[in-house]
């Protein structure tokens, strides 16, 4: 069985393995119910950065759903 990691809710980064709290966001909820995935490596020229409201490298998920 794939073992699904944690997505931030409130800033959508994909947390590592056996992670369950954000680095950047402790007190924010996480879920393993998220959709869609990207790797932003340069935020300042990135489009979905921008959207995302992205300001630091990483893997995100572009939907959390917080229960």
């Amino acid at each position: 069985m794939v073992k699904i990691p944690f997505a931030c809710g409130e800033c959508h980064l994909v947390l590592g393995d056996d992670v369950d709290q954000c680095p950047r966001h402790p007190s924010a909820q996480v879920s393993s119910d998220w959709t869609g995935y990207v790797i932003i490596m340069q935020p300042e020229r990135s489009e979905i950065a921008k959207r995302l409201q992205v300001e630091q490298p990483g893997r995100y998920a572009l939907k959390v759903n917080i229960r």
